[in-house]
């Protein structure tokens, strides 16, 4: 039973990622999760209390693989600068991922208050995986630095969500160049 549960809840993750790359916060309706799998109506209430329950557990699920990934570029990286690019180049890589409309979905107004603070906690793992190369560029404020670099992130990520008139990958060297001038100081 137990594996059962485990399998529809995964299913109901599954098409709510869908959803949200196909349409948005809008898209990810209780009736849509049913039709998408196969489930009464009233079986998804018993995973779930509201959609930004299902966020938040999208973002619970999907934001430690993320950040993994982005942490592993880093790793791959040599120096600090090469850090600070696979830092940035990364996270706008997975903006197409299926992944990343949950993490875009956050903003919604639908999210409590505790909701918002996990995934701020969250958010705050990413940024503090820059500090140490932000150090070794010889930042005074490293912390604050990668606070501002992850705003550069943050403002590439809501130009290629929004479909903006530049290439994705234009929009992301013009962020990475953004990020190195700023972190070179």
């Amino acid at each position: 039973m137990a594996e059962h549960r485990s399998m529809q809840r995964g299913a109901l993750l599954d098409a709510a990622r869908s959803l949200l790359s196909e349409g948005g916060t809008e898209a990810l309706t209780f009736p849509a999760l049913a039709e998408r799998t196969g489930l009464a109506r009233s079986s998804v209430y018993e995973y779930f209390r509201s959609r930004a329950a299902v966020v938040e557990e999208l973002c619970e699920v999907d934001f430690p693989v993320w950040a993994a990934e982005v942490e592993s570029a880093m790793q791959a990286a040599d120096g600090p600068e090469d850090k600070v690019e696979a830092y940035v180049r990364a996270q706008l890589a997975l903006v197409g991922d299926r992944r990343h409309r949950a993490v875009v979905a956050i903003s919604s107004s639908e999210l409590d208050a505790g909701a918002r603070e996990k995934i701020r906690a969250a958010h705050g793992g990413l940024v503090a995986m820059i500090v140490e190369a932000l150090e070794a560029l010889g930042h005074e404020q490293p912390r604050m630095a990668a606070m501002l670099l992850q705003g550069v992130v943050d403002a590439a990520v809501r130009r290629i969500e929004l479909g903006a008139a530049e290439d994705p990958t234009a929009i992301t060297d013009a962020a990475v160049r953004m990020a190195l001038g700023g972190v070179r100081g």
